[in-house]
């Protein structure tokens, strides 16, 4: 791998290695420029440190602690944020749908909330790039959204009990499903400058890191590209800095490395840490927040579950997690809420499930042991819809410290009514679909998933924190890249269009330099 040093000014130093950052890595390394990536985790080896431990592999979550208040006090850990070389994607999902149009046009379609300031289009043939790189598993014939220009480049991932049972539950009930879009690979596919990867071996335990590279996550993909390309990557820097020259762009990131300060000089930084790190940075340092937005616009998706117990041998651990899908909520005739939602059948490990059961039913002593033991025959359901930014929930920097020093991020959040309704009414659906397909013992957990929003994107600076190619309205070269830039949460799992993101801002990037140049 290629290595910089600290005395050179490279072209640009990317802080994250996840969803935001590795695509635009790998684009910008591609196009020849000399960059370095600044990651907070380790560089782990997969076939030796990605057990079938899903306590072992909480090492994969962001763990320093996060203040969480409001109403509706947000978790933390497992809940979006990752540290490694591939940040979250370490130990997401991969579910990858892409969103509606109309998910863009929220302000417009119903009068509240913001609108993108890019339009489908121009985010949909990043999709396709994305989905054709990593390899996205999927339907011949998607049957919600527009038209695609190609296929998934692989068939569906074998659907597993909880998807079959969802799937009959739908069916009895009027709902179309379809096997979901998932970033891993249901055959074995070749990648540039990365080569061969094997087919995913319905292992399960997809959130305790893929020990065989079939689940495309960032360390598999777009960052073996990028070091091919001639990008270093830097693991286990801690960026505390942002330094500034006399014009006012940033010269320097200063990071700490084995408890010593270190700096790199740069021409351009591109800011991927993800909603809470890459705010806490901005705030931290006092930058980019002449509109004082940034740490505002705190989003987090309705994921209400609901689950029951079967006569049926589920065992929900086996298969990729998300294998069924239904939009037919998008724009539900009867929804009294803005936006809409989709609906995911959800395979779980058993610590997890056993975590959220004792807190979701309260049950106690015998009643919790019978509980238990019916593991094996439990699937779960679950939504991810749309959550509109409100004033009252925000991120701040907290009195706190926390064992670096630093101040404690503490993140507001309370669900508002459109939210509180468009749970009502997912409960209602998800409970009639398991009813039809034969649960017994049905039980909700209520959650918000997927943390998003506090470096809004827009075209008015007094607004918005960066404008539609991701560049900071205050500092003309600090770009960011990361799901902070979201100005709505949308109704489907954000790590596709994060990365298609990533390499338009990217592309954005390089074709306004190139006519600067």
């Amino acid at each position: 791998m290629k290595q910089y040093t600290t005395n050179e000014t490279v072209d640009a130093v990317i802080i994250g290695t996840g969803a935001g950052g590795a695509p635009l890595l790998a684009r910008l390394a591609g196009a020849g420029l000399k960059v370095v990536a600044l990651e907070a985790g380790k560089y782990w080896d997969p076939k030796k440190d990605f057990s079938t431990d899903e306590k072992a592999q909480e090492k994969l979550f962001w763990n320093d602690e996060r203040l969480s208040a409001g109403d509706d006090p947000l978790p933390f850990g497992s809940n979006n944020s990752g540290t490694g070389v591939g940040g979250s994607t370490l130990h997401y999902t991969a579910y990858t749908p892409r969103v509606h149009p109309d998910d863009l046009k929220i302000r417009t379609e119903f009068g509240v909330g913001e609108d993108w300031p890019i339009d489908f289009e121009e985010i949909a043939q990043y999709y396709d790039e994305v989905e054709h790189f990593i390899g996205v598993s999927g339907p011949a014939n998607y049957p919600w959204g527009p038209s695609r220009k190609r296929s998934y480049p692989l068939g569906p991932l074998p659907v597993n009990g909880a998807g079959q049972l969802m799937e009959r539950g739908c069916k009895e009930v009027g709902i179309k499903t379809a096997p979901a879009a998932n970033a891993a690979l249901s055959a074995g596919y070749y990648q540039e400058g990365v080569g061969h990867r094997p087919a995913c071996a319905n292992r399960g335990f997809c959130q305790a890191g893929c020990n065989i590279g079939a689940k495309a996550s960032m360390d598999v993909t777009y960052i073996p590209l990028a070091i091919s390309k001639g990008a270093e990557i830097r693991p286990e820097c801690f960026v505390t800095q942002l330094i500034r020259d006399a014009s006012g762009k940033i010269s320097e990131v200063v990071y700490i490395r084995n408890g010593q300060e270190e700096r790199q000089r740069c021409r351009y930084v591109f800011l991927c840490a993800g909603t809470i790190e890459t705010a806490r940075l901005l705030l931290m340092n006092n930058l980019a927040n002449s509109s004082g937005q940034v740490g505002r616009n705190v989003m987090a998706h309705p994921g209400l579950q609901i689950w029951g117990e079967f006569d049926e041998d589920v065992r929900p651990y086996k298969g990729i997690p998300g294998a069924m899908i239904s939009e037919d909520m998008h724009r539900a005739s009867d929804a009294d809420f803005v936006g809409g939602y989709l609906l995911q059948s959800i395979g779980v490990m058993p610590v997890t499930y056993m975590q959220q059961m004792a807190r979701g039913r309260g049950l106690w002593g015998q009643e919790l042991k019978r509980a238990a033991s019916a593991y094996n025959h439990v699937a779960g359901i679950n939504i991810l819809g749309d959550c509109l930014p409100y004033e009252h929930n925000y991120m701040e920097l907290a009195d706190e410290k926390d064992s670096r020093g630093l101040p404690k991020p503490r993140v507001y959040f309370t669900n508002g009514e459109s939210e509180v309704r468009m749970t009502a009414h997912a409960n209602k659906v998800m409970r009639e679909i398991w009813e039809a397909a034969g649960a017994k013992n049905i039980w909700a957990f209520p959650r918000n998933a997927h943390v998003i929003g506090t470096c809004r994107m827009g075209n008015d600076g007094d607004r918005a924190v960066v404008n539609a190619d991701g560049q900071s309205f205050d500092i003309p070269n600090l770009y960011i890249s990361d799901n902070s830039t979201f100005p709505s949460a949308l109704s489907v799992n954000p790590a596709l269009t994060i990365m298609a993101l990533s390499l338009r801002t990217a592309d954005r990037f390089l074709t306004n330099r190139n006519r600067l140049d």
